[in-house]
Order: C-alpha cells, then structure tokens, then sequence
C-alpha cells in the first residue's frame, strides 16, 4: 500500500466481458485498490457467473436485464437496471466514476436524485471516462451519448485527441489520463502454452498474424482480410487468428458480409483465417507470444489497449496510422502504421515484418522500451489527483 484516497470511489461499467472499456476498469480498480484506496467495481451482468477474469478487488455485479431485440431497448433497459442496483450502495460513494454512455446516465441519475431526495446523503460526484465516441445512427442513443458527455461533473479521456474532440464538439474540457499495461504479464507468456496456441491456430510452418478485438467495422475487419489475401496471392503462407467478438452492439451482419468475402478472396474460413472469439483471459498473453504480428487496422479508437499489450509482449504491431497511435508509438520505430482502409499497404507493412527478420526484432526491441512509461500504477496515482480535486470542488483542468 503506497498511496491511498481518504474517500470510497465506486467504478462503473456496462458489462463484465472483455471489450476495451472493461478491462480499463479492472485494471485501474486492482491499481487503486493495490495503493490502498477503497474502490468498488460495479457491473451489469450475471453474479453467478462473475467477470471474464479473477478481479483483485471488491466487485457487486448487478443483474443485467434480458436480452432485448434493439440497440435502443438494450441500452435503456441497461440504463435502469444499472441506476436500480446502484440506488442501494451509492450513499456509500461520495465518487461514482463511470466508464461508458450506460453507467454514466445511470450515475446521473443516482447523483440527482440525491441531491432531490429528503434526508439524503451528499450529492455525490461523477467523474465520465469517454474511451471514444460511438457511432450511433438513433436519434434517441444519439441524445443519450451527447447527455452522457455533458451531464457529468467531470469528463476524463484517455488520449489528447479525444481531449481535443470534446472540446470542439460537445464544449467539455476534459482531462487526460492514459491508459497503462500490465508488461509483465504479457511479457511473460508460457513459451509451451504458445506453441500449442500456434499449433491450434493452424499455424505451425505458416506465419501468424493476429487480430484482437472480433469482426466489426471499427476494427477494419473488412480492410484487414482484403490484405491477407494480397498476401496470400503473393505467396506469402499465413494464418489470420481473430481474437474477441464479444459486444454490446450487434456486429453479426457486418461480421457475416466479411466471412461471405473470403471465397472471393481465395481465402478459407477455417484455415486461412480463424475466429477464435472470446479466449480465457489467461490465454490473452499466449497468443500474443504465439503470433509474428499484430495487425490492428482499426478506424476509430480511443487508446488501443491491445496495441499496447502487443508491444509489451515484444510482437510487431501494424496498425492503422490514427492519431492516437501517435500518442505513444514512433511510426517506423516502435510500430509500423499505415493509412485507415488501405488494404495494400497494410498487405506491404505486415508482409515487411514477417519478411524481414531484423525490422521485426527491432520492433520488439522499441516497442517493449515505448510501453515502459504507462503503467497501471501510474494511472492510478494520476486518477487519485482528479479525485481529490473533484471532491474539493476545484474547477476541472482540461
């Protein structure tokens, strides 16, 4: 215990699967809880079943509400349950720091009532993490995501160019604080576990290049098999392993549109290209052991945690040139980025790393040394600042 935040902090989120927003959460919970603050992780989902991992930190997951046929439905729905279940144990949290558009209405709704009700505890505060911004097309999801920017007390992003995109867009200055790895775990995967990974992956002989987040159309799903094939025309035998899928928006007929091209593209689902989906949270490290590349032709992200898993592991990362990416990665030395949407040159940068023995280790080499400065503890400790200043009513700093 080196740190520690006088008041309890309750951290929210929307689900207790492994999409970027949720593993962002638990890490930061076990960092703080580590330092001696009192933190509580709160989470949709089943408590029978639990996290997709062991959380080393006290957790209260409420039941999500049944499956529901729209978007619009799933998020109100998540919306109440999560406001319902928090209505118990927020009189007890003076922060409630959400992670997503769902738990920061929810939250919202907890501070305001409070600050209505008779006999009630202090108006809580609430701190908003935006990772990014989604694409809504819904009139009604649309207005929920623009209240979930502006209603909190205080907004945090995890990149200047998210920082930059609020102020410009919604007129909230927020506050950055980035996101950290955890490179000994990654760079300490079991050498025989990964083999094995590689074996089941098809790969044993062939080049692997690994995908990490499942088929969407955020993640240049589409882009990415059109470079495989390219490589694949040119002789280049390799193995794309899709890791992840899981989502709390409906990706299936995206993801179907994209195995429906890869007849055309001469390539087989099952042997050229293969969906893992959601791998035991202990697998996470092997497979990046296993892989020769990472390839993360994203069109949007708020961080990409798994490009900064991927450098800590020591594997080449290829990835879309976003400008995020440029917050903590030197094109041509820590990773290669090519422009979003360009399947030849993401064919060209991915066929250079598997080609070229001496860039690839060169990559492992930058990337490893890059991730050293983002750490969960120091995110932490950066987080433990933006809570004291909120609980003393200091105005935000941007």
């Amino acid at each position: 215990m080196t740190g520690g935040q006088a008041a309890p902090v309750a951290l929210l989120t929307y689900s207790v699967k492994p999409r970027g927003g949720v593993v962002h959460t638990l890490a930061l919970a076990e960092a703080l809880h580590a330092r001696g603050n009192q933190v509580r992780v709160f989470a949709l989902g089943d408590p029978a079943a639990g996290f997709h991992r062991p959380v080393r930190a006290p957790v209260t997951i409420i039941p999500a509400p049944p499956p529901l046929p729209t978007l619009e439905e799933r998020v109100f729905a998540s919306i109440a349950a999560l406001a319902a279940g928090l209505a118990a144990h927020a009189g007890g949290y003076p922060i409630l720091h959400a992670q997503d558009c769902i738990s920061a209405r929810a939250a919202c709704r907890i501070r305001d009532g409070a600050a209505g009700a008779r006999r009630s505890p202090a108006r809580p505060v609430v701190i908003r993490t935006a990772h990014h911004i989604d694409d809504f097309t819904s009139p009604a999801l649309i207005d929920c995501q623009r209240q979930a920017i502006t209603e909190p007390d205080r907004v945090l992003v995890v990149s200047e160019h998210w920082r930059r995109l609020l102020l410009e867009e919604h007129g909230v200055t927020a506050g950055v604080v980035h996101n950290g790895v955890e490179a000994g775990r990654f760079s300490g995967a079991d050498p025989v576990l990964a083999r094995s990974l590689r074996a089941r992956a098809g790969a044993l002989g062939k080049a692997l290049i690994l995908s990490v987040g499942g088929i969407e159309p955020r993640k240049g799903s589409d882009t990415l098999v059109r470079a495989v094939a390219r490589l694949k025309r040119a002789g280049r035998g390799a193995v794309l392993a899709v890791v992840g899928g899981h989502s709390f928006q409906d990706y299936r007929a995206y993801a179907e549109r994209v195995l429906a091209m890869l007849p055309g593209l001469g390539l087989r689902l099952g042997a050229d290209v293969i969906q893992l989906g959601t791998v035991p949270d202990a697998q996470l490290p092997g497979w990046y052991a296993a892989a020769d590349v990472l390839a993360f032709p994203s069109t949007k992200e708020g961080w990409g945690l798994a490009v900064l898993e991927a450098m800590s592991a020591g594997l080449p990362v290829v990835a879309s040139d976003l400008p995020v990416f440029r917050e903590f990665v030197v094109p041509g030395r820590d990773a290669l980025l090519v422009p979003a949407g360009d399947d030849a040159a993401l064919a060209a940068a991915i066929g250079s790393v598997l080609d070229d023995p001496a860039l690839a280790a060169a990559l492992r080499a930058a990337g490893r040394a890059a991730c050293r400065g983002f750490t969960w503890e120091r995110s932490a400790r950066e987080h433990e600042l933006v809570y004291a200043r909120a609980l003393a009513r200091e105005p935000a700093r941007g």
